[in-house]
């Protein structure tokens, strides 16, 4: 059952920090290059290089929430979100469907 797993190739859990402007802050984060990988297409979907897509994330958190506590946490849990996301199905015909 692990075997797909624990075949997976490092160089995808390897990390990687990356240097990106928050409010007009330069900050380091460090990620997996997997999270990376994700939020590279999460941003090109949006029109938008990964930096500005975390820095446009990052000022919505702020504005909800008045603070992000772990930006590298808040970068993971983004991409598990759009993965959950894109795992489900589009409509609920779509679910009655696979159903039946």
């Amino acid at each position: 059952m692990c075997r797909v797993y624990a075949s997976t190739d490092p160089q995808r859990y390897d990390s990687t920090t990356r240097s990106v402007r928050l409010q007009g802050c330069v900050t380091s984060v460090r990620l997996e290059n997997e999270f990376w990988e994700i939020l590279e297409t999460l941003a090109s979907e949006q029109g938008m290089s990964a930096a500005q897509f975390i820095s446009q994330l990052h000022a919505e958190v702020i504005e909800d929430r008045g603070v992000v506590p772990n930006l590298a946490s808040m970068l993971r849990v983004a991409c598990a979100v759009h993965l959950h996301l894109r795992a489900q199905p589009a409509t609920p015909a779509a679910h009655s469907r696979k159903l039946a």
